[in-house]
């Protein structure tokens, strides 16, 4: 099969951010390099939620989103290709079939080797970590890929504020340090930790993420993948 040549330049929805796209292009050179999906996951989700802590409104967002699926697809490079995969698998939803459907006409493409891992996990053990009435309540969720074992474990942690506001997202590759440290608080009396329901840590967390209400900026890098996995939850 012959490579698939670069198409012409889209039309623009928002064409005053044509070097933004470019630059999201060229960024992408690097995706492919990453070790695994967990970290071309990492990276997809910072730069959509650079996209997002930029755009006024949720229309903006998703015209913005739209004009880069379009420029990724006439970029045609293989970093090119792994964005799109990446954005149809943990990408926000109103993006992702757009986006499966520009990568799919990339076939002469190569793909990254951790391409078809991508958004491919299952949930598993739920925590919760209470550390005092001021501080929130901190849920944790494991998970792993398919078929990966505990090579692909990882979790997501976000703590929640007063009002089950969003005060921290953070997703981490080291699931026992993880725990062990929360352990070792809970030792020293600092915070209490416990198994939790999976489904009643999905649904607070569907809630809580799923507004449109303008989070901590140091949220915003995770935010994508928290969504993507807190879908995934019963």
């Amino acid at each position: 099969m012959s490579a698939t040549r670069p198409s012409a330049g889209p039309e623009l929805m928002l064409p005053g951010l044509g070097e933004v796209y470019a630059a999201y292009v060229r960024e992408a050179g690097a995706l492919p390099a990453q070790p695994g999906p967990l970290q071309a996951e990492m990276w997809t989700s910072a730069q959509l939620g650079a996209l997002e802590a930029a755009a006024p409104h949720t229309a903006a967002r998703r015209a913005a989103l739209g004009d880069l699926i379009g420029c990724l697809h006439a970029a045609a490079t293989p970093g090119a290709r792994a964005f799109l995969r990446a954005l149809a698998a943990i990408g926000p939803a109103e993006g992702r079939a757009a986006a499966a459907r520009a990568a799919g006409r990339l076939d002469g493409v190569p793909a990254a080797p951790w391409e078809e891992s991508l958004g491919r996990v299952v949930p598993g053990q739920a925590w919760l970590i209470q550390e005092g009435p001021l501080d929130g309540d901190r849920l944790v969720c494991e998970f792993r890929y398919e078929g990966a074992g505990t090579a692909g474990m990882h979790a997501l942690a976000v703590r929640l504020s007063y009002g089950d506001a969003p005060a921290e997202i953070v997703v981490a590759g080291d699931v026992p340090a993880l725990m062990a440290a929360a352990r070792q608080a809970m030792q020293a009396e600092l915070c209490v930790v416990q198994p939790h329901d999976a489904s009643a840590v999905g649904a607070r967390l569907r809630s809580a993420l799923g507004g449109a209400e303008p989070l901590p900026e140091g949220c915003y890098p995770a935010l994508a993948l928290a969504r993507h996995r807190v879908s995934l939850l019963p």
